[in-house]
């Protein structure tokens, strides 16, 4: 995926990353100076590194599924702000890790870059929020990241790569199939196809079947027809209208907006209403 993100179409990641710069004074004024930042599924902690010097937190706690990148991630941010106190979590955010880990006392901020909402299904999307909302407290907020709704032309463009990488991304959920489920998917026999379903707002990635097959897996044989396709994967585009609506059906307020001046990409601070 970080591949993908450097492709020159896809535009989300240096969009985002460019109003996390150009804003993060505006962005820690709303936060609030002395806060605890959470940031859930925090990878290398690229993105928030555009903010800790603007928002001089009292603790940063980068929680990630995978321990050596996760540690790996905390050694390096904090020889690069020595001042911070940084207490990494291994745990997938969608499990009850807090009940067991004690955090930093403060206020908590909860940073969720990436438009990694826009992969939920927005009924998922409204309970995932709700759940934040109720985790942060009543003095809490939530910085998040999220696509927006543009032109088919732009989306279905990052998407679908001139150099393939995205193509290779969502073909390799093939290996991941044949490796988790003992299956017998062959990449060949298959080709990448994302488009923009506009009625949805969502892209849609799909695996499409170039020939007539049987593919087993798990124990069972799954018969394929020519043309017919595996849908892999939906990413929601948002109206600032329709991610407040979504917003507010969480149980939270949007109390700021930041946008790129082509109105590609949206940052959002959220409270509890």
């Amino acid at each position: 995926f970080e591949q993908i993100t450097r492709t020159q179409e896809y535009y989300p990641t240096r969009t985002e990353k460019a109003i996390l710069s150009d804003y993060a004074a505006e962005i820690a004024a709303h936060c609030g100076t002395g806060c605890v930042v959470i940031e859930p599924g925090s990878g290398n902690s690229e993105k928030v590194r555009l903010l800790l010097n603007a928002m001089r937190p009292a603790a940063y706690v980068p929680v990630d599924i995978s321990a050596e990148f996760l540690y790996e991630a905390a050694v390096k941010l904090g020889l690069e702000f020595p001042w911070l106190k940084i207490q990494a979590v291994c745990a997938d955010f969608g499990s009850q890790w807090q009940a067991r880990t004690e955090l930093p006392a403060g206020r908590r901020v909860v940073f969720y870059p990436g438009s990694t909402i826009g992969n939920m299904e927005p009924r998922d999307a409204r309970d995932f929020l709700s759940g934040l909302r109720q985790w942060v407290g009543g003095d809490g907020g939530i910085l998040i990241g999220v696509d927006l709704h543009k032109s088919e032309q732009l989306l279905n463009a990052a998407y679908n790569d001139a150099s393939g990488v995205t193509a290779s991304f969502n073909l390799n959920i093939l290996n991941a199939l044949n490796s988790l489920l003992n299956g017998d998917f062959r990449e060949q026999a298959f080709s990448h196809r994302a488009f923009y379903n506009t009625e949805m707002k969502r892209i849609e990635m799909h695996l499409v079947s170039r020939e007539s097959q049987v593919v087993a897996l798990n124990g069972s044989s799954i018969r394929f027809h020519k043309g017919e396709t595996l849908h892999t994967e939906n990413s929601y585009k948002y109206t600032l209208e329709g991610f407040s609506e979504l917003s507010e059906s969480a149980g939270l307020a949007l109390e700021k907006s930041w946008l790129d001046e082509n109105r590609l990409f949206s940052i959002h601070y959220l409270t509890v209403a």
